[in-house]
């Protein structure tokens, strides 16, 4: 497993078109993997495409948005239409809306978290699952360390990353008797800077990063290698001491959460995305 690449690994990657999943494809396409990416933005998809072909990978783009079942089912069978195997499914689309409860002003907000975050992840995982099993395969769930305690101002996005941690971690005991591996990997704060344009060139980075936020190039190396090693879970960085805390010293970590907070919408204000 040290030596393990995905090359010639079949990869579907969900929220391909920009940050954390591009990034993905990118490094996937270094390795040869065999990708399909989906998103619901065609420009920055067929960009994200572009740049992995031009680094000797293929590249199958399928527009989908993964709240609605059937086009979840529809990314399954043309990928397997495509290359006639499933060997990982990476569950990254995902979405977040930053307000507390009482400034949302409709609260199908909520509603929209959980279909992206959770429900998505879900029905892709459902309609994958026959075929991750064929080839005792591997789920990568991108959650965050939103998944492991709350935080002020995104009570939606909490719920929903909590619900995805729960799932992906009774399917892993599922499929655990297939051979199939589930790893959940719990982003901090990651700067995703790179081109968001379609007109831009792919993988153009800004010239810095804010001080105590990952590297997108990080995030996406270390989910990788979380997964070729079958991990059941990555916590990133500063994040590993956040469910001892919670144990012994509740009041604290509530402090610890509230500062870095402020301190997190104080760089995103600096450096808007």
């Amino acid at each position: 497993m040290k030596n393990f690449t995905f090359k010639n690994n079949v990869v579907i990657i969900t929220g391909a078109s920009n940050g954390i999943g591009r990034e993905l494809a990118y490094q996937l396409a270094a390795q040869g993997a065999f990708l399909v990416l989906a998103a619901r933005d065609i420009p920055r998809l067929t960009a994200t495409a572009d740049h992995c072909r031009q680094l000797g990978a293929k590249a199958l783009i399928v527009p989908t948005d993964i709240t609605h079942a059937e086009e979840c089912q529809i990314l399954i069978q043309k990928t397997i239409q495509e290359y006639g195997r499933l060997d990982t499914l990476i569950n990254n689309a995902g979405n977040s809306i930053q307000a507390n409860l009482e400034e949302y002003t409709d609260p199908s907000a909520l509603e929209q978290m959980v279909q992206v975050n959770y429900l998505g992840s879900a029905y892709c995982s459902f309609y994958a699952l026959p075929y991750i099993k064929q080839s005792q395969g591997r789920f990568v769930a991108v959650s965050s360390l939103a998944g492991l305690n709350g935080l002020p101002g995104l009570s939606g996005y909490v719920a929903s990353k909590h619900a995805m941690t729960g799932f992906f971690e009774s399917l892993r005991l599922e499929v655990k008797q297939y051979g199939v591996s589930v790893t959940i990997v719990y982003p901090g704060s990651v700067s995703s800077h790179l081109a968001s344009s379609p007109t831009e060139a792919p993988g153009a980075a800004t010239s810095s990063i804010p001080k105590g936020m990952m590297p997108v190039e990080t995030c996406a190396k270390l989910t990788l290698l979380a997964a070729a090693q079958r991990r059941k879970e990555l916590i990133m960085t500063p994040g590993q001491p956040i469910r001892w805390i919670k144990l012994i010293a509740p009041g604290l970590l509530e402090k610890i959460v509230l500062d870095g907070i402020e301190k997190d919408r104080a760089k995103r204000k600096e450096y808007p995305e």
